[in-house]
């Protein structure tokens, strides 16, 4: 055992901003070669335009209501994405200066990630199943609301979380589009295939920004990884709620409604913290102090622990009326 040399998460972002910068190519893709919400959905100047539409909504209304209600607060939640970038904005030590390797992340992502919430939307206006005013309500209250997720303004914490938020979405989107193709909506399917595409992309972005940070700094980050663990990875939608009801109760019965479905579930959680404990070789790392040895072996037991608990809870059998559905 050995200790850590001493360096603040400045001088690591610092560091790392060449890696960030040269990697950019692969981490997001360009607008030109970017799909677009538009190539997804029934163009409005065609004169088949109403066709196209009445075929989306026949083909919509195959949806079960639980499916219906996890890709409505899906949607919620990437529509949130103010909120998202404002948390980015806030991270202590991140370099903002416009030609800056992390300011053109930032940007890049959150370019991206708008497409998201702009598909969904339109495609949910379009099946003609939504209460469209619910469903805006829910958004502006999210956007509003904003949301705790026990990073502080840590980037250690932060990259730990969306590495974890990014793999959790791209499960979700996946599985709503996989069953999606099962209840014969092809057109849907296609849509979550591509937003999981991204998600997952930006996944290994995140990962490789933690990795890059455990060469520098081992310890510190170690430890971030063992207290984002302890107080649990929170959704950033976990304050979602519909008009009248209090703050985070729409997000419990959005939750079940994926659990039901086997969308996302507590062995998900376990699984994605698996893959980072492999993929960041946590097993194996050196140089770390006393405490970030023990923060390791925390991190490393907690999958069984995880496990033996999700083992226990019953699938929620509660089924709720959501106001976004007409």
């Amino acid at each position: 055992m050995q200790t850590s040399i001493s360096i603040t998460r400045g001088e690591v972002l610092q560091q790392m901003e060449s890696f960030v910068k040269s990697n950019m190519s692969t981490f997001l893709k360009s607008v030109e070669e970017s799909w677009q919400p538009a190539d997804f959905l029934p163009d409005s100047r065609r004169d088949t335009f109403f066709d196209e539409v009445k075929e989306l909504r026949e083909k919509a209304g195959s949806l079960s209501y639980d499916l219906l209600a996890v890709l409505i607060g899906d949607t919620i939640t990437e529509e949130a994405l103010p909120n998202y970038e404002a948390w980015f904005h806030e991270l202590d030590n991140i370099n903002r200066d416009r030609n800056n390797g992390w300011a053109e992340w930032i940007r890049g992502w959150t370019a991206e990630e708008n497409r998201h919430g702009d598909l969904l939307n339109r495609y949910l206006y379009l099946s003609g199943r939504v209460n469209m005013r619910e469903f805006e309500v829910s958004t502006q209250f999210l956007i509003n609301d904003a949301f705790d997720l026990g990073t502080a303004n840590d980037p250690y914490r932060a990259f730990v979380y969306t590495s974890y938020q990014e793999q959790a979405t791209n499960i979700s989107h996946r599985r709503v589009g996989q069953l999606a193709r099962t209840a014969g909506d092809d057109q849907l399917s296609k849509i979550c295939g591509m937003i999981a595409g991204d998600e997952n992309r930006h996944a290994r972005v995140y990962k490789a920004f933690v990795s890059e940070i455990f060469k520098y700094d081992p310890s510190e980050m170690m430890l971030a990884f063992e207290d984002m663990m302890r107080k649990k990875i929170v959704m950033p939608a976990h304050y979602m709620r519909e008009m009248g009801v209090e703050m985070g109760k729409t997000f419990g019965h959005f939750t079940d409604a994926a659990q039901r479905l086997g969308v996302y579930t507590s062995n998900d959680y376990t699984d994605i913290l698996d893959s980072l404990i492999a993929d960041w070789d946590i097993e194996h790392l050196k140089d770390l102090t006393g405490e970030a040895e023990k923060a390791r072996d925390y991190v490393m037991a907690l999958p069984n622990r995880l496990r033996r608990v999700a083992d226990r809870m019953p699938v929620p059998k509660l089924e709720y009326k959501f106001k976004w559905i007409s």
